[in-house]
């Protein structure tokens, strides 16, 4: 199985711009820029690599756990997934990633709090994404839902 993406540039780092696409349409010529990674917090202007990092990992995080729960026969009510990627200014120069936080809020009926903190770390340690992404500090913090 492979998935694919594209990215096309013009122009330099700082002023240039471009725009993601991908075969499902979901990224039809999403823009992106240096602007829309460093400046605009809000994201309204386009996209960024670390927000599709953070929707990997939330989505890859979410399906993880989900399918832990529905194997040992508890499906999920609700999981509900918000990845944080921090970059930051390096000392050694350039950007980097330095910080993952998902922050998982669910509802299982037929366990406790103990047992779904323990299915949410393997699905954390086992989810193809948290596994690419293993060289930064991934922190989960949870909130079960009785």
């Amino acid at each position: 199985m492979k998935r694919r993406a594209t990215a096309v540039w013009t122009g330099s780092g700082q002023e240039g711009s471009g725009h993601l696409s991908g075969p499902s349409g979901v990224l039809n010529e999403t823009p992106y820029s240096a602007l829309t990674r460093f400046k605009n917090e809000d994201g309204k202007a386009g996209t960024n690599p670390e927000e599709l990092i953070a929707a990997a990992h939330a989505g890859c995080f979410a399906m993880a756990l989900s399918f832990g729960l529905s194997g040992a026969g508890f499906p999920p009510e609700k999981l509900a997934v918000k990845a944080t990627v921090t970059i930051e200014r390096l000392e050694e120069g350039g950007f980097g990633i330095t910080n993952i936080l998902l922050d998982l809020t669910g509802k299982v009926d037929g366990i406790d709090e103990a047992q779904f903190t323990e299915f949410a770390n393997e699905a954390k340690k086992g989810c193809p994404v948290s596994k690419a992404l293993s060289a930064v500090p991934i922190d989960l913090d949870i909130t079960f839902e009785e």
